[in-house]
Parts: structure tokens; sequence; C-alpha cells
């Protein structure tokens, strides 16, 4: 008879999330510099990551298109130390920061998954 716990229960995901949600203020990412979220809708949790480069933003579902893992290894580093490109730490695959397509690594070609964000009035949002 082992003494240690029962494994933790996985979470439910989901992979959308409501318009309109507030996450934080604009000036609150640097530029270049991108920023982790994690919401809970209901009984389930969103993982998602918004990029600010060149004074726009982009929002992306937290998971890589080559293994599903997510994309930092650390929290809020999701780009390379240079801010040039989204960096997934596990396996090296790099993905322009605007458009999340892959431009190298093992899913060289593939995309991420987009996450509708908006800013209104310095505020960064869920469209």
């Amino acid at each position: 008879m082992s003494d240690a716990p029962p494994p933790a229960p996985e979470r439910a995901r989901v992979w959308k999330t409501p318009p309109n949600v507030a996450l934080c203020a604009e000036d609150d990412i640097v530029d270049p510099g991108s920023r982790g979220f994690v919401l809970q809708i209901g009984e389930a949790f969103f993982h998602g990551f918004v990029v600010r480069k060149d004074g726009q933003v982009a929002g992306y579902i937290d998971r890589c298109p080559h293994a599903g893992y997510p994309l930092a290894i650390e929290l809020d580093r999701y780009l390379t130390p240079d801010g040039a490109l989204i960096l997934c730490g596990w396996h090296g695959a790099v993905f322009e920061p605007l458009s999340g397509l892959c431009t190298g690594g093992p899913c060289a070609g593939g995309r991420l998954t987009p996450w509708p964000v908006q800013v209104v009035d310095g505020i960064l949002r869920t469209a």
C-alpha cells in the first residue's frame, strides 16, 4: 500500500473566452513583450498569452501546434531574448509575433491558434 496521495484531477480546459473581459492595461506589457493569462470560465480554465510588438497586440492560445504544450517554460517569457519572435521553450519552434506563423523548428509552416484581443481606451480586453 502506498502513502502517496492520489493524483490531482486534470483541470478541464476551454479554448475560447467571452468578449470584453478586461485583462490588464496595455502599458502593463512592455513593447516588445508578452504576458500569459489564465481565466476561469465556469469550472474550466482558458490559457492564453498576449504579445505586444511595434505598438500592436496579438493574442494566442497557449498551446504549441507541435506537441500541445504551453510555450513558455518561465512565467510570461514567450519571446526570444531580443523580443523578435515567440519561442516555444520546449522544442525551439519560433513564431512571428503578430501573425503566429511558425518560421522555424518542428512545426515550420504551422500557426499558433489566435485568441481575439483588443485594446479599448488603454485596456487590453478579450474581443
